[in-house]
């Protein structure tokens, strides 16, 4: 029978099969331990190599059973072993095998936290056994006495964490003498020991002793107290300095469970863990009405202080846009703010280089001249090298009219970004297929990057713009508890948040809404009321299939052959991307049933 294969776990694997822990844990005075030790060949955990084994239950100091049977490990016995254990091969050689002795074992552990010293070492050869011979490993939450003892104890007190000398410490009734049930007994006074310890550190619950044994900064142990008396509430968290700077700004459904993980091992951000709760002295609780207004107010609480430690969120003013000017022969620019000029824009864009790669999508695509000229009618200005090249129509030396010029290069733009974006998008598929045709298939793949950056914004723009058109929507989905999550959005923007109670209707609590609701006005573009990553998240909510429309004041519609029917496009050319393919082949259907493929 194939052997598993087999990594030695650490203490983050050893918690339940979700790995979380169980904020309701009962007490530590409250929990059934089952104390196990295991005698090995010493060997690797294969399924095999288990020479005897001890286990011994209690709870609350008293002990409720105790499990103890040699084991015929199937393999020859090292001499160096015996000599560790007194266990002979005459010994072991009437033993059961490991797989007689795994059900009794496994019904023994049922419902109890297991407990070793060493527990990643036991519990590795337990698991292999299971896997090997077809037992279901219980997954039970396991605590590690050595792991306890490193945290609770200092070097003054034990020179090293070996169970003999825990057990001198602790002075056991028990001496340790790699036995494995006289080892279980002794490891027993260690963990009571050390749970009188734990105490001094505040903590009572398994939970907090799981999560104790593992690594923690020091910094995160002193500041566990700023976790106390927070709600169990959605809502926005804010870490505060001593001088009330805010340090960091997050949100949760429920703020307490969040907060605490902060002082926990299961914070892998080594500027969180040590440095902003090394510096931090409270932490500001802001219950919110459900979900939508607790993502809204976090990312308006971040682009209002700038938190130090925020990476995302904390500039949404740095974006910028693409935009066609308003002259005789238009022209793209990156610009840092929309006004109503009578200029065509596309955007918002993180990044100038994001917009400077749509912009190179475009000029694929159409002719549009790339100089930044203010063009006269009457006045000629030399032409450049685009012109010689024939990329552009000259028009600084008139060689086009102004009505033509905007027909082949402004008015496809223009259309594609509040309408139909298909001739452009075909336009530059057709260069990817031509230089793939060519077998010029770096050329090919940065010309699929422009597409990509191109086609996403205006997926994005003409979906913010369709949101952001209507001056009122009222939008309700139902909670967890059987009430209604109500939301008034005004412009793109989360004017109102509210719940309704349970069992009762939710009609007055909306009125309520309505009535002390945020008065947004419009303003130019898609984004002019909110941010947009503001309104996207309001759009994600209300996409969502339990969402019900209440009320709109307009029709919430989108162009009926607008960007979002290339949706499909875009994922398969990010995932080429992706994957650095230039293989994959894209398709579009436009006007037809039949797919053109273009070879990246």
């Amino acid at each position: 029978m194939a052997q598993p294969a087999y990594v030695q776990g650490t203490l983050d694997t050893l918690l339940a099969a979700d790995g979380s822990v169980d904020p309701a844990a009962v007490s530590l005075a409250d929990t059934t331990f089952v104390v196990l030790d295991l005698e090995t060949t010493g060997g690797a955990p294969d399924g095999g190599g288990i020479t005897e084994i001890g286990a011994v239950k209690v709870r609350g100091g008293a002990m409720l059973g105790e499990f103890g049977t040699l084991v015929n490990p199937g393999e020859p016995l090292p001499p160096f072993i015996t000599v560790l254990t007194g266990i002979t091969e005459a010994m072991l050689r009437p033993a059961p095998p490991i797989e007689t002795v795994l059900p009794t074992l496994l019904e023994f552990l049922r419902g109890a936290v297991l407990v070793a010293h060493n527990a990643p070492y036991d519990v590795g050869f337990l698991k292999a056994a299971c896997a090997r011979h077809g037992y279901p490993w219980p997954s039970p939450r396991v605590l590690d006495t050595a792991a306890l003892a490193r945290r609770a104890l200092t070097r003054d007190e034990v020179p090293n964490r070996k169970l003999g000398t825990l057990a001198h410490f602790f002075r056991s009734t028990v001496e340790p003498n790699h036995r494995a049930l006289d080892d279980a007994k002794a490891t027993v006074d260690v963990l009571h020991g050390l749970i009188e310890r734990l105490g001094s550190f505040r903590i009572h619950t398994l939970g907090d002793a799981i999560e104790f044994a593992k690594a923690v900064t020091p910094a995160q142990r002193s500041r566990r107290h700023l976790a106390d008396n927070l709600p169990h509430a959605p809502g926005v968290y804010i870490f505060r300095a001593a001088d009330d700077r805010p340090l960091y700004v997050g949100k949760s459904n429920d703020i307490a469970t969040r907060v605490k993980t902060y002082f926990t091992a299961s914070e892998k951000r080594s500027r969180i863990s040590s440095e902003m709760l090394t510096a931090a002295v409270r932490v500001e609780a802001v219950e919110c009405a459900h979900s939508l207004e607790a993502e809204v107010r976090e990312l308006r609480l971040i682009a209002a202080h700038s938190p130090p430690y925020n990476r995302r969120s904390k500039y949404p003013e740095r974006v910028v846009w693409l935009k066609l000017t308003a002259e005789a022969f238009p022209r793209l620019s990156v610009v840092r703010s929309l006004t109503e000029d009578g200029a065509t824009y596309l955007g918002p864009f993180s990044s100038r280089r994001t917009a400077e790669l749509a912009a190179a999508g475009v000029y694929d695509a159409v002719p549009l001249r790339q100089c930044n000229h203010k063009l006269s009618l009457r006045t000629r200005t030399p032409a450049c090298a685009l012109a010689e090249l024939g990329r552009c129509p000259a028009p600084c030396e008139h060689e086009i009219t102004p009505e033509e010029y905007d027909l082949r290069a402004a008015l496809p733009f223009r259309t594609a970004t509040s309408g139909d974006p298909g001739p452009v998008i075909e336009a530059i598929l057709a260069r990817i297929d031509t230089l793939s045709d060519k077998q010029r298939y770096e050329e090919a793949a940065t010309v699929r990057s422009r597409l990509i950056a191109l086609l996403r914004s205006l997926i994005r723009m003409q979906k913010l713009d369709a949101l952001t058109r209507l001056p009122e929507i009222v939008a309700a989905r139902r909670d967890d508890r059987g009430g209604w999550e109500i939301a008034v959005i005004r412009h793109g923007r989360l004017a109102a948040a509210a719940t309704s109670p349970p069992r009762e209707h939710p009609r007055p609590t909306l009125d309520a809404a309505r009535l002390t609701a945020e008065t947004v006005l419009p303003g130019p573009g898609p984004v002019a009321s909110a941010s947009a990553e503001e309104t996207e998240r309001v759009l994600a909510w209300l996409e969502r299939v339990d969402t019900r429309l209440v009320e709109t004041s307009g029709d919430w519609v989108s162009p009926a052959r607008g960007a979002a029917r290339f949706s499909a496009l875009l994922s398969r050319a990010e995932s080429a991307a992706s994957v650095q393919d230039s293989t994959v082949r894209l398709s579009v259907t436009d006007r037809s049933d039949d797919a053109r493929s273009l070879r990246l």
